[in-house]
């Protein structure tokens, strides 16, 4: 996996292992994002919070993460994508090791903020990063990888995290996870300070303004779809733990146990279809068409799993998470191959900061709205009917707004 320039580079060459690390990154990423919400059954009581605290505190991590990625965008230009995500780890393994020391709902909040400032690194870097070294037809197969992490953060959060919780607590699991993501600098500094920062921004080559980016509808669609389908992975993510153990009547070992193994065939799904996706492009099958049937297919599948919750009763809720998270998965590589294919090399790192923060702006709301509803209506049924509607909503930003799958025509 070498572009051109990338090639004559020779030992600084851009190749698979940048790209695992960044899917490590990634990992980091999900497990640290995902704590509070392994936790949150015995925060709740420890710390005496309501669900619709539990909400804000989710939703706090997407105030910053979500105008953040504004900044991490401008930051890609302006000190180059390997130490915008080098910034970005280093503050969020810190705010990770520093929940544990918490005292109250206040200092979570804080430090939920400064989680979703260091966070918001991670996506628009390395879109920058493949968008400028593969073309779009290798795309699928490097986002499934960098999904992996998305998908087995939250699992091995889940699973090896609520384990950890009933052995020795949560504000030691905190500690222990941030000050362990730290060792990530090491090998990501020692092997990317060899791959030179990209060449000086010239007239000819200038990334288009975030002002151009906001003039193409395929923008407004590929945010559209980010946002349905994060609404959809937010409500996985935040409240599966809580509506195993409070809704379900699942111990806190047995909800470790299978909501560690949704995930895992949410990973199987996105590693899947990127890799499946790849293959039916070379094919010929052509970028557009293998697209967006993946993102149309992503908005209808999800959906229909959390309606099984909401109305198959007891005995269907785990079949209908796991047909969810299959769902959700089929499109994880194409949520970013598309925006990267439709950006070019020029305007990848803005583009996608654009459409993270439109599609996290679930983030922002998503938590507290299931959260007044829970609290509203004293069960998961129309929280579940909510996020499963928002979700549907994906399937006509990817497949009207965005007319074709095919590089923008910027200005020079």
């Amino acid at each position: 996996m070498q572009s051109g320039d990338g090639a004559r580079r020779g030992g600084g060459a851009f190749g698979w292992d940048v790209v695992g690390l960044m899917a490590v990154a990634v990992f980091i990423n999900y497990v640290d994002r995902g704590n509070l919400a392994t936790a949150a059954p015995l925060m709740k009581d420890e710390l005496k919070l309501s669900a619709s605290q539990i909400g804000v505190l989710i939703a706090a991590f997407s105030w910053s993460y979500t105008p953040a990625m504004f900044l991490a965008g401008w930051l890609v230009e302006r000190i180059n994508p390997y130490r915008t995500l080098a910034l970005g780890v280093a503050v969020w393994s810190l705010a990770t090791a520093a929940t544990g020391l918490v005292g109250g709902f206040w200092s979570l909040i804080a430090l939920r903020l400064a989680l979703g400032l260091g966070e918001s690194a991670a996506f628009p870097a390395s879109s920058a990063l493949l968008a400028r070294h593969l073309p779009s037809g290798r795309l699928g197969g490097a986002n499934g990888l960098i999904g992996l992490g998305l998908s087995l953060g939250p699992a091995f959060g889940t699973y090896a995290g609520g384990l950890l919780i009933t052995k020795v607590g949560w504000r030691e699991v905190f500690l222990v996870f941030g000050l362990i993501s730290l060792v990530w600098l090491w090998p990501w500094l020692a092997r990317t300070r060899h791959i030179p920062p990209e060449a000086p921004v010239t007239a000819q080559t200038r990334a288009p303004s975030y002002a151009a980016v906001l003039r193409h509808r395929e923008a407004w669609g590929a945010a559209l779809g980010h946002f349905a389908g994060n609404y959809l992975f937010y409500f996985l993510l935040a409240w599966m733990p809580l509506y195993l153990v409070k809704s379900e009547g699942y111990s806190m070992g047995e909800m470790a146990g299978m909501g560690g193994l949704i995930y895992v065939v949410y990973a199987a799904s996105i590693a899947g279809s990127g890799w499946i996706t790849d293959k039916a492009i070379a094919a010929g099958l052509g970028v557009n068409r293998v697209r967006k049937t993946a993102a149309v297919v992503c908005h209808l599948v999800g959906p229909l799993g959390l309606g099984i919750c909401a109305f198959g009763g007891h005995g269907l809720a785990i079949a209908g998470l796991f047909l969810a998270a299959i769902g959700q998965g089929v499109n994880v590589a194409g949520v970013f191959a598309i925006g990267q294919t439709l950006a070019g090399p020029r305007a990848a790192g803005k583009w996608i900061g654009f459409q993270n923060a439109a599609g996290n702006a679930a983030g922002m709301i998503g938590p507290i709205i299931t959260g007044l509803v829970i609290d509203a209506t004293g069960e998961f049924k129309w929280a579940l009917i909510v996020a499963a509607a928002v979700g549907l909503t994906g399937a006509l930003g990817w497949g009207l707004l965005i007319r074709r799958v095919e590089p923008v025509r910027w200005a020079d």
